[in-house]
Formats: C-alpha cells, structure tokens, sequence
C-alpha cells in the first residue's frame, strides 16, 4: 500500500524531487503532461499541481534531457509527448543515487531518534 505525501510541508519537498518524480515516470513510458500529472497522483503525490508538471516538463525539455514530439487526439486537440533521452536517462540515474542517499540519511537519522 501506497502512503500518499500529506503534510503541511509536502509541497515543499515535491519541489525538490519533482524533476526526478517525472523523470521516473517518463522512463516507464513517453507521455502527454496530464498523463503525467494522473500518474504521479496514482503514485501518491496527490498534491502535485498541473502547473508544476507543465513548467517542470518545459524545463527538462529546454535542458535537454527529453525528447518531444506531437500526436494527433481524436479526443480533442493534439497531445505533445515527452520522452527521456540519452541526457534524461543520466540526470534519472544521477538524481536516483543523490536520492538513495538522501533517503538513507534520513532513515538512519530518524531511527537514532526514536530510541
């Protein structure tokens, strides 16, 4: 079961793993941005902005990291996707370990405090 981030400081720490949150998810597959958006809600952070995800992907676009491209909806209006490359999977691999570490610093911390 999925703990969904529910804090008063949880839009705080999603700006500070949003890139990797949407690296992660475009490295399963290439998506439009609601998509991204859905599953990054599906994966538990409820509280991520359609705003935040639009803007982040921009970004990483503008940097280099991803790849686009357009497909027409028969839905509606033509959906732009978005798609990891060679630079995208680096920065993934990269920001993956800072994380890990991250992560198991804070456990560590966190377990020296409860006893």
């Amino acid at each position: 079961m999925r703990t969904t981030l529910r804090c008063v400081d949880g839009s705080q720490l999603l700006k500070g793993v949003l890139d990797l949150a949407v690296l992660a998810v475009l490295a399963e597959r290439d998506s439009y941005g609601y998509d991204v958006v859905r599953r990054l809600r599906e994966a538990g952070l409820t509280e991520v902005g359609d705003a935040s995800v639009y803007g982040t992907l921009r970004r990483l676009f503008r940097a280099g990291a991803l790849t686009s491209y357009v497909v027409a909806s028969d839905e509606g209006p033509h959906r732009k996707y978005y798609g990891l490359n060679d630079t995208g999977r680096a920065q993934l691999a990269s920001s993956a370990r800072t994380w890990a570490a991250f992560s198991a610093t804070m456990d560590d911390l966190l377990k020296e405090g409860r006893a």
